[in-house]
């Protein structure tokens, strides 16, 4: 398999931030460099240096960064939108500038080309009991009793190969009834929703803070022939912004599909509740496995019921209802 290096660049405070967002997406294994460490290395007490190697000396002239490393494939994609996103998020959070640049530079790989080479990999699958997926540059002519959901993902996240987007599917496909009203949180590049309507939903409404994304679900709907009455997309942030969270409210849902990550499911299982109709459901995905007891439990405590937990490669969603 080939890799690519992702270089992050942040401050010494942003050190511990960036690696939970990198943990949150599964990356275990990174690297930081900080000029500091240089500093501490050149005065430790009783410490005289005859030779000192180059790439040490280096340190302290770079900016504080940590690098990793993707395969260089589909998955890698969806983990390098989904770290780009959350770095965005993060900056424009970042009022005192304490977290640094929060950007990414990749290796010796152009990102524009990048992010045309991986097109090579996006071909037809099957997701579910019901959905073959594919872009729109690929044709799909097998005899097939599933629909297909035709989704162009571009800079958003949810091509539907990854974990935990098919764990959402699978879930959908066993909760969705022709009398559904359904709220995408971080709907990305739409899929969720789009499966949702075609699935059999009466309504969708799908949201992200992110205003690329929202625009990307929007073509995305049209590429799949959903009736605009059927669905309507919003760019807000409901933990910040009060004005945007009151017109979500407005409505309440029979299912939540939420396929973020667990500190952001954490930050929004009471909002989640509020926004639900008694027996509710929530689909909370984006959880990586060893914190799926911890997320669990804190739904619990908001008033739901577990229905159950599913996995795929360390990745956890949990389905539960509001009693």
């Amino acid at each position: 398999m080939n890799w690519l290096e992702v270089t992050i660049f942040t401050s010494k405070e942003g050190l511990e931030i960036v690696t939970g967002i990198l943990l949150q997406l599964g990356v275990t294994g990174f690297v930081i460099q900080d000029p500091d460490d240089f500093d501490e290395f050149m005065t430790q007490k009783g410490t005289t240096w005859d030779y000192m190697d180059e790439d040490v000396e280096k340190l302290k002239d770079i900016d504080t960064n940590i690098k990793i490393y993707l395969p260089d494939n589909m998955q890698g994609n969806e983990i390098f939108i989904e770290l780009k996103n959350a770095l965005k998020r993060l900056k424009a959070a970042d009022e005192d500038d304490a977290y640094g640049q929060l950007t990414v530079s990749l290796g010796n790989v152009n990102e524009e080309d990048w992010a045309n080479n991986w097109k090579q990999y996006f071909k037809p699958f099957a997701v579910g009991e019901k959905f073959i997926i594919k872009p729109s540059w690929e044709y799909y002519n097998e005899q097939t009793d599933r629909m297909i959901l035709e989704i162009d993902p571009n800079s958003s996240f949810g091509t539907g190969q990854h974990y935990t987007t098919q764990l959402c599917i699978e879930q959908l496909e066993k909760r969705v009834t022709a009398q559904s009203s359904v709220l995408d949180m971080g709907c990305g590049s739409g899929i969720l929703s789009i499966a949702a309507v075609l699935l059999g939903a009466k309504s969708v409404i799908a949201v992200d803070i992110d205003q690329n994304s929202t625009e990307i679900a929007k073509e995305n709907f049209n590429k799949n022939a959903i009736e605009p009455k059927v669905f309507d997309v919003y760019c807000g942030n409901v933990i910040e912004d009060d004005e945007f969270a009151k017109k979500l409210q407005a409505n309440q849902y029979d299912l939540i599909v939420a396929n973020i990550v667990a500190d952001v499911i954490l930050l929004m299982k009471d909002i989640f509740a509020g926004l639900l109709t008694s027996n509710g459901v929530l689909i909370a995905s984006g959880i990586i496995g060893e914190r799926a007891d911890e997320v669990k439990e804190a739904l619990i405590t908001s008033g739901f019921s577990v229905i159950e937990v599913t996995e795929k490669n360390d990745w956890v969603a949990i389905t539960a209802y509001l009693k």
